[in-house]
């Protein structure tokens, strides 16, 4: 299967699914997705916009709610765009409001067989990390975290609650920013970060997500120095 049909695929699941890439050629599209600059905002190379631009990606934040599934109770969240020139800085920043100690989550959504896409989720959870040693091994794999469109990653402490979650897509989403909101408006102020009620994000419309089997390897290392195989973490704790 060409690099062309594989896109496709990943893009537009449904077969009734009416797509801006159909139509183009492999040259076409590679050269879109070689495009990683819209204005002052820079892509990292994890994901890459509709090729008819629905969304501009753009600098900013808004405010939204997330619907929690067991309680249905409404917990207020803020979502944050960045350029990738300083985006995982800003998620580091903001990972230090959660406390000494975190829980984390690292996330996979895909798997490669053969020429064939397959969808899987890999969620792997540690629990009591002391948060300056998960800061660095997140130092370690921040090529990783940045342009892998099939990684994400969740810190959250749960006596807080609060969540800090690097997605896919990545975007910033704080969960419970309230806890917080000095603390966090300012560290976006810091970065010249704006608030834009009506900004859309590049998850809300087509796009493409990229990535390769060199990321799934560095995945599989990193959950290996996180220990979020439950049986190697009092291994990796022994090494601090």
């Amino acid at each position: 299967m060409g690099f062309l049909k594989k896109i496709l695929r990943d893009v537009c699941r449904d077969p009734e699914c009416v797509s801006s890439f159909r139509g183009l050629s492999e040259e076409e599209l590679e050269r879109h997705m070689n495009i990683r600059q819209y204005g002052d905002f820079v892509l990292t190379d994890a994901v890459s916009p509709s090729y008819d631009l629905e969304i501009v990606p753009r600098t900013g934040f808004r405010l939204d709610a997330y619907c929690d599934p067991d309680t249905a109770e409404e917990v207020p969240a803020l979502m944050v765009s960045l350029s990738e020139e300083i985006l995982f800085a800003v998620f580091m920043e903001l990972i230090d409001l959660l406390g000494d100690t975190v829980d984390v989550v690292l996330e996979s959504s895909h798997c490669w067989e053969g020429d064939d896409i397959s969808y899987e989720q890999d969620d792997s959870y540690r629990e009591d990390i002391d948060t300056p040693v998960l800061k660095s091994f997140l130092w370690e794999f921040e090529d990783l975290l940045l342009n892998d469109g099939y990684t994400g990653i969740a810190v959250f402490n749960p006596e807080i609650p609060a969540e800090i979650r690097l997605d896919e897509h990545k975007l910033i989403i704080i969960y419970n920013w309230l806890k917080w909101p000095k603390e966090v408006l300012e560290i976006l102020a810091d970065h010249s970060v704006p608030k834009i009620p009506d900004i859309e994000f590049i998850c809300e419309a087509e796009h493409i997500h990229s990535s390769s089997d060199n990321f799934q390897d560095q995945f599989q290392q990193l959950k290996f120095r996180l220990g979020t195989d439950h049986e190697m973490a009092e291994e990796i704790d022994d090494l601090f």
